[in-house]
């Protein structure tokens, strides 16, 4: 009982706590990058990209470019763009599991290095509370009590997901303690046949030199 009220505790504080706004990271003209996230059915999910310039006094050379695609762990296309400076994506997954955004750099000689920020927001952390003010014209009181019924929305469903994880693995624990007992058993019968056979052939081999 202490164990889940624990639990509770750190999902809440997590949900809660600021979401990164970016992330940063750098790629090589002819190579990929994927980036994986765990998104349940029927949530919202956004993201935005963009390449770094590396001079701003000068405009972005042609060569920073990126091939973006995002896909669903069954192989559903969600996303796609080619040879990009920046973009951006939204979408409900019809799916849960990890989702995988792939950046992918076209060659180029010399090897040139991009710099990347990427933002990508599921959940709760993905609805544009500003947007929402100014559609609904509503206080900030109300808006914050928006953003709370939300956020504790989303606590309560992510609770009923972890649950269905927990007894997948539970039950997943118990197919492989079976097939673990039938495997050990399986090699226990096999080492007392050979230990049998092994025990007659020597006493046949001891009557016929009759040394027994």
């Amino acid at each position: 009982m202490i164990r889940r009220s624990v639990l509770i505790v750190v999902l809440v504080v997590g949900i809660l706590s600021p979401a990164s706004q970016s992330l940063r990271f750098e790629l090589q003209s002819g190579h990929t990058k994927c980036i994986a996230e765990d998104i349940k059915s029927n949530s919202m999910s956004v993201g935005k990209y963009h390449v770094v310039n590396p001079n701003e006094d000068y405009p972005l050379p042609d060569s920073h470019k990126l091939t973006v695609r995002v896909t669903s762990s069954h192989g559903n296309s969600y996303h796609s763009s080619e040879k990009m400076e920046k973009g951006q994506f939204a979408f409900t997954a019809a799916e849960e599991g990890d989702y995988m955004a792939c950046f992918w750099a076209p060659d180029h000689s010399p090897p040139i290095t991009l710099t990347v920020d990427f933002d990508w927001r599921t959940g709760v952390h993905a609805k544009d509370w500003s947007n929402v003010a100014k559609k609904g014209q509503v206080d900030a009181m109300e808006l914050e009590l928006k953003k709370l019924f939300d956020t504790v929305t989303f606590i309560h469903e992510e609770m009923f997901y972890l649950r269905e994880r927990e007894e997948e693995m539970q039950e997943l624990n118990k197919a492989t303690t079976s097939k673990m007992f039938w495997l050990s058993f399986l090699s226990l019968f096999l080492c007392l046949s050979v230990a049998g056979l092994q025990f007659w052939h020597l006493k046949t081999f001891f009557e016929k030199k009759k040394l027994i």
